[in-house]
C-alpha cells in the first residue's frame, strides 16, 4: 500500500470513507444517496476494482456485493482475510433476501454483518455505524506503520512460512484439498490452534520470545501431522492441521504442546486452545472449513476448564442467531423493541405483593420473543447492557411515576444493575437524576446486584454500593449463595436484602441443603438483613420457607413475569 499524506483516507471535514461494490450501477447510485451525507463515497464495479481502491487509498468500511464478475464478494473476503494490511477492514456483505446460505458463509469468511436487497435506508445506515463503532481503531493505528512495512511481502505468493518454515496459508489450502481429493474415502478433521493472548506476551517479553514460542509450537505440530496430514501457520499465533480422523487425540496434542512450551523456562503461563471441524464435504473450500474451526476455537478460547471444543450443525445457527442479535441491537432499542416485563414479591403470610422486580423481554418483529439468556450475554460481552440498564430503569421510573399520581403510592420495583455499570463514573448521577425527574424517592428503585460481580471487583462494588446506600436506595445482592465467598461477602458488604435462588435446594444432599437455607435465614435476621426467596414454585417450598421464618417469596406458585398493565391488575386488585 503506497505511503500517504495526513488526511488522506478522509475528507477533511472528517468523514469517514465508504468503498460500496457492486457489479449493478443502480444498487451503487441507491447506496451512494443512502450514505454520501454521513460518508465519503467511492465506488467498485468488481471484486479486481477492489483492490485497486484499497491499494490507492485507506478505506474506513467496505460495503461489498457478494455476486461480481472478474472476482466475486467470497474472493475478496478470503484476500482481506490472508493479508494484514486488510485483515481488520470491516466488511457489510450485501446478499439477497433470504440467502442463509450467502450470509452465514460471508460471516464465517470474516464478514462484520450483511445488507438484503432491496435496501432499507435506515437499517443500512445503522448497520453501517455499528460496524464501524465496532471497530477498534486505536489498534489499528497502533498496528498500521508495521503492516505498511510487511506489505511489500504479502503480494508474492510463497509456500513456505518465513519464520517456521511451515506451510503458510495458501500452500495449506492447496495441499489439504488435494490431499482430501486423493483420499476421499478417509475422513478427516481440521484443527485450528491458537495462543490466549499472545498480543500480550509479545508485550511482556522481546519479540525474540514470541517468535521462539511460535518456532516451538511449529515444531511440535509438524511432528504431530508429520506424514498423516497437513500443517501450517496460518497468520500470527494461528496455526492449522488437517489429519485423519482419530488419529489424534486433541486434548493430547493441547498438553504436550503446553508442555513443551513450558520446557523454554518462560515465567508466563502459556495456553493452546484447539476447535476441531470434523469434514463431510471435502470439496467445500479448505477456507471454509478452517473459518469453522476457528469458530469452535472461539467457545472454548480464555476458559481454564475447556481447551478443545468441535464445530457442529448447531454452531452455524447459534452464530446467525448472534449475528442477527448483534445487528439488530441498536434498532430494537430505537423501536422499543424491548420491553419491562415485573414478577411481583409476595408476603407469605397475607398472600399480597409487596414489591416487584424489572425484567427485560425482547419482542422482535420477525424472530417473536428472544430469551434473556440469548442477549444479555452478548451485550454484557459487548457493553451494550449498560445502555439496556438504563433504558429498563428510565421504564421503571415512568410506571413508578404513574403508579404515584393515579393512586397516591407505588409499590417499589427492584432494576437490575449490571457490573459493567460500575465502571461508568456516572451511574449515581443517572439515577439520582431519574429520581429529580420523575419525583420519586430514592426508596421506590430498589438496586441488584449479583454477588458475582462483587466477587469480580470487591472494593469498586463496595464503594458503590455505600454510595447507593447514602443516597437511600436500597441495595439487593442477587443469586446469595452461588459464589465461593458467600459469607465473606456477608460479612464486608452492608447489602439491604439478600435473594436466594430455591434452586440451592436441588441437586446433592436435600437435607443439609435445607438446614443450610435455614441457618441463611436465620443468619439474615441477625445481621438485620432482609431475605427474599427466589425461583418458589410449589405449595411445599412454600410451607418449608415459612416454617424457617423466611416471609418474602417469589416465584411461578405466585406470578410469572409480566407486562406492566397485568402488574397493575396484581397491584390493585380489591382495591
Amino acid at each position: 500500500m503506497p505511503d500517504k499524506s495526513e488526511g488522506e483516507g478522509e475528507q477533511m471535514d472528517g468523514r469517514p470513507v465508504m468503498l460500496i461494490a457492486d457489479d449493478v450501477e443502480v444498487n451503487r447510485t441507491i447506496l451512494r444517496q443512502i450514505f454520501q451525507d454521513q460518508y465519503e463515497v467511492c465506488e467498485a464495479a468488481n471484486g479486481q476494482d477492489v483492490l485497486t481502491a484499497l491499494a490507492q487509498r485507506e478505506v474506513n468500511i467496505l460495503l461489498l456485493d457478494l455476486v461480481m464478475p472478474v472476482m466475486d464478494g467470497y474472493e475478496v473476503l478470503a484476500y482481506l482475510k490472508s493479508h494484514d494490511a486488510y485483515a481488520e477492514l470491516p466488511v457489510l456483505a450485501m446478499t439477497a433476501r433470504g440467502d442463509s446460505d450467502g450470509q452465514a458463509r460471508a460471516i464465517e469468511m470474516g464478514a462484520a454483518d450483511f445488507l438484503t436487497k432491496p435496501f432499507h435506508p435506515r437499517v443500512a445506515r445503522l448497520r453501517a455505524r455499528n460496524v464501524l463503532a465496532n471497530v477498534e481503531n486505536e489498534w489499528r493505528k497502533a498496528m498500521q506503520s508495521a503492516k505498511d512495512h510487511q506489505i511489500s511481502e504479502m503480494h508474492r505468493t510463497i509456500e513456505e512460512d518465513s519464520l517456521t518454515g511451515l506451510d503458510n496459508r495458501e500452500s495449506f489450502y492447496r495441499k489439504t484439498a488435494a490431499m482430501l481429493q486423493k483420499n476421499e474415502t478417509l475422513p478427516y478433521d481440521i484443527v485450528y490452534f491458537d495462543i490466549d493472548h499472545f498480543k500480550v506476551i509479545n508485550a511482556l517479553f522481546h519479540i525474540e520470545t514470541g517468535s521462539l514460542i511460535l518456532k516451538t509450537a511449529a515444531f511440535y505440530l509438524q511432528a504431530a501431522a508429520s506424514t498423516i496430514g497437513t500443517c501450517a501457520r496460518l497468520e500470527a499465533d494461528h496455526f492449522a492441521l488437517c489429519i485423519p480422523r482419530g488419529s489424534i487425540d486433541a486434548n493430547l496434542l493441547i498438553q504436550g504442546l503446553d508442555n513443551t512450551v513450558q520446557s523454554l523456562g518462560l515465567s508466563h503461563n502459556v495456553l493452546f486452545y484447539a476447535g476441531i471441524y470434523p469434514i463431510e464435504n471435502i470439496y467445500l473450500p479448505v477456507d471454509q472449513m478452517v473459518e469453522r474451526a476457528r469458530f469452535a476455537e472461539k467457545r472454548v478460547r480464555g476458559s481454564h476448564v475447556e481447551r478443545v471444543y468441535t464445530y457442529d450443525a448447531s454452531m452455524r445457527e447459534k452464530m446467525l442467531k448472534e449475528q442477527m442479535i448483534m445487528r439488530d441491537m441498536e434498532f430494537a432499542l430505537q423501536e422499543r423493541q424491548f420491553q419491562v416485563y415485573y414478577q411481583p414479591i409476595y408476603r407469605a403470610s397475607t398472600g399480597a405483593p409487596v414489591q416487584a422486580e424489572a425484567l427485560v423481554r425482547w419482542q422482535h418483529p420477525s424472530e417473536g420473543l428472544i430469551s434473556p439468556g440469548l442477549f444479555v450475554p452478548l451485550f454484557e460481552h459487548n457493553g451494550f447492557i449498560v445502555r439496556l440498564d438504563r433504558y429498563v430503569w428510565e421504564e421503571v421510573a415512568k410506571f413508578l411515576a404513574a403508579e404515584k399520581e393515579q393512586y397516591g403510592k407505588a409499590t417499589p420495583v427492584s432494576v437490575n444493575v449490571s457490573r459493567l455499570n460500575f465502571y461508568n463514573h456516572g451511574l449515581l448521577d443517572f439515577l439520582l437524576e431519574l429520581l429529580r425527574h420523575y419525583h420519586l424517592a430514592s426508596d421506590l428503585i430498589r438496586l441488584e446486584v449479583t454477588e458475582q460481580a462483587y466477587t469480580e471487583n470487591p472494593l469498586q462494588i463496595a464503594k458503590a454500593i455505600e454510595e447507593f446506600r447514602a443516597q437511600g436506595f436500597r441495595v439487593l445482592m442477587d443469586n446469595f449463595g452461588s459464589g465461593a465467598s458467600s459469607l465473606k461477602m456477608l460479612k464486608n458488604l452492608p447489602v439491604d436484602v439478600l435473594k436466594v435462588d430455591m434452586r440451592f435446594l436441588h441437586g446433592g444432599d436435600e437435607h443439609r441443603a435445607r438446614a443450610i437455607l435455614a441457618a441463611i435465614v436465620q443468619t439474615a435476621k441477625a445481621i438485620d438483613t432482609g431475605i427474599i426467596m427466589e425461583g418458589v414454585e410449589t405449595e411445599e417450598e412454600v410451607s418449608f420457607l415459612k416454617s424457617i421464618g423466611c416471609d418474602a417469596m417469589q416465584g411461578y406458585y405466585y406470578a410469572r413475569p409480566m407486562p406492566v398493565e397485568e402488574l397493575r391488575k396484581k397491584l390493585h386488585e380489591g382495591k
